[in-house]
């Protein structure tokens, strides 16, 4: 049926008509996702090839912009956005259940088509969705409508599209106080008997309004105490029973988390994760502090239980993940106070169950090798910071990446050891990921830099020595326990021959000079400094020196702050 027809029938205003109408058009459309890329590739090809048909040889082709102003004004669209007008009008009035139900689902559909949300972003076309979405937010009253049916669902669905999609909308939605109203229906999160697709969909509605609107995330945080609210929803969602205050009771045996389960924690986490992005920055007090203690408790049970398949899981706790790297590092030593029981990690007598958990999910990301940034730096990070403060932490993660050197005939970098994986990535492209590797590392090794590069080399390890100045030794500002580190025997008896750039015993090769006399001996390094001068002088290389505070300098700078660091000392010499 097309859109002319449509219109034509939804003008006569008659309920049955328009209902029946919309149902089809619904149902034809209902897996139509307007202009994607693949449909705009297509639409692009098709009119290239009219214009060969045409034989307009010479025309020059449109770019995506002219595209993307053709169907700004086409016809299909106007269409479209007339549509969606009649339809917000039409919910004014006092329909019928079924009624509202298909005016909702048109909306939703149209409003996936980014180019033609202007009949839903207006104040009151946003005001009219939100109360069908039970939303309507204002100050007087007391207790919220909390309806349960397909229009709420169905108008949640169609808000989340226009607010992801369109700037004008989100403004309007924090006008609204859309945020207000979904706080509250938090808060009746327990005592309601609504759908998984209604509290999804809030769910759903809370993130994007955060993730979009710095002001709704502050709002959130701290005027609707929303930290407090979504962790009761997490606890609610997972039917948790503590042990003791911040111990939850963790069965092993228990089957996966269900799939709507998962999905509905998933999305309380990326909310939480939003409003509490500035944590770290502010003063904790203790009554915080004991509320972010209670939510790295049921971190950690997220972190151990498991969901509907493996890739469920992984997703589900990389949302847990991004949300501990967040909260106080103070606030995590919950993360090691449960009891050891039988089947858990035991370390120096504390548990080591989480610590295990986010090793092996660090090990998994690595060997994926996907977007590094994105899904690696948090664990890292968060391991890292762990590890500085908790020595117990820091002991165990020593001892499983970083165990008693053996293998001094590869690489640091070779291998499929997680020495060697996070070796690796001490020399990526990427300049956060190999920082966050090589910090983890180092933390490791207690900012130890003769340690550091016994376990990776010199080569691997300047940059980060580099950027901390310590390119001539020493340690970093870290404070750590004088435990010493522990030669094996393999390692004793390889440790004059190991090359310290490579981080092993390399083959002896025969000497270049050997039958050389002293006069080729110095022609051929005069030769070289020859070469070193002239592309220094063109400017392809710049010859370095280190400082004496370890810093990388070009070479004229740092002899010459050597210099007058010598001639200071010799001063200081005299007066004495």
């Amino acid at each position: 049926m097309d859109l002319d027809t449509i219109l034509g029938k939804l003008e006569t205003g008659e309920q049955e008509l328009v209902q029946k109408t919309l149902t089809q058009y619904n149902k034809e459309n209902s897996q139509c996702f307007f202009f994607s890329t693949e449909q705009r590739e297509q639409r692009k090809q098709h009119d290239l090839a009219e214009f060969r048909k045409k034989k307009f040889r010479d025309s020059v082709p449109k770019s995506f912009s002219d595209y993307d102003l053709e169907f700004s004004k086409d016809h299909d669209l106007r269409l479209r956005q007339k549509l969606g007008e009649v339809v917000v009008k039409f919910l004014d009035r006092d329909l019928q259940p079924s009624c509202q139900v298909a005016c909702l689902e048109t909306i939703r559909i149209l409003s996936r088509d980014k180019y033609g949300l202007s009949p839903f972003t207006s104040r009151s076309a946003m005001h009219t969705l939100a109360k069908y979405a039970g939303l309507d937010y204002s100050d007087e009253l007391e207790v919220p409508r909390i309806p349960d049916s397909e229009s709420v669902v169905e108008a949640l669905k169609g808000l989340c599209n226009i607010v992801y999609n369109s700037v004008e909308a989100q403004e309007v939605a924090t006008d609204l106080r859309l945020v207000c109203g979904l706080a509250r229906r938090l808060k009746l999160y327990n005592e309601t008997r609504s759908s998984h697709e209604c509290k999804f969909f809030d769910l759903r509605l809370l993130f994007l309004l955060t993730a979009l609107r710095v002001d709704v995330r502050r709002q959130l945080a701290r005027e609707l105490r929303g930290i407090s609210l979504l962790t009761d929803a997490l606890e609610s969602t997972l039917a948790l029973k503590w042990s003791d205050i911040y111990e939850v009771v963790t069965d092993r045996l228990a089957p996966p988390l269900g799939k709507e389960e998962t999905e509905r924690v998933m999305e309380i986490l990326k909310t939480l994760f939003n409003i509490t992005f500035d944590i770290s920055r502010r003063e904790v007090d203790e009554e915080d502090a004991a509320l972010y203690r209670h939510l790295a408790a049921i971190l950690r049970h997220c972190l151990i239980r498991q969901s509907d398949g493996d890739d469920r899981t992984e997703e589900f706790h990389g949302h847990t993940v991004n949300l501990l790297v967040n909260l106080p590092l103070m606030c995590l030593d919950v993360l090691l106070t449960p009891k050891v029981e039988l089947g858990s990690v035991e370390y120096m007598g504390m548990n080591m169950d989480t610590v295990e958990v986010l090793l092996q999910f660090l090990d998994r990301r690595l060997d994926r090798g996907h977007k590094l940034r994105e899904t690696l730096t948090p664990v890292l990070n968060l391991l890292t910071e762990s590890s500085r403060v908790h020595r117990e932490t820091r002991k165990f993660l020593r001892a499983k990446v970083l165990p008693p050197l053996r293998d001094v005939k590869n690489r640091p970098e070779v291998g499929n050891t997680l020495r060697n994986k996070l070796v690796r990535l001490m020399t990526h492209v990427d300049t956060d990921v190999k920082h966050c590797a090589a910090e983890f590392l180092f933390v490791l090794c207690k900012e130890n830099v003769s340690r550091f590069v016994k376990y990776t080399g010199y080569g691997n390890a300047a940059g980060l020595l580099a950027v901390r100045g310590l390119l001539a030794g020493g340690r970093g500002e870290g404070h750590y326990s004088e435990d010493e580190d522990t030669d094996t025997e393999e390692y004793r008896e390889a440790k004059p021959n190991i090359n310290p750039v490579t981080g092993r015993v390399e083959e002896k090769l025969p000497n270049p000079m050997d039958g050389m006399t002293e006069e080729q001996k110095e022609y051929e390094a005069m030769k070289l400094v020859s070469m070193f001068d002239k592309l220094s002088r063109e400017q392809i290389i710049q010859p370095m020196g280190v400082t004496s505070d370890g810093r990388l300098k070009p070479l004229d700078e740092a002899a010459q702050k050597m210099i007058q660091q010598q001639e200071s000392s010799d001063l200081d010499s005299d007066s004495d």
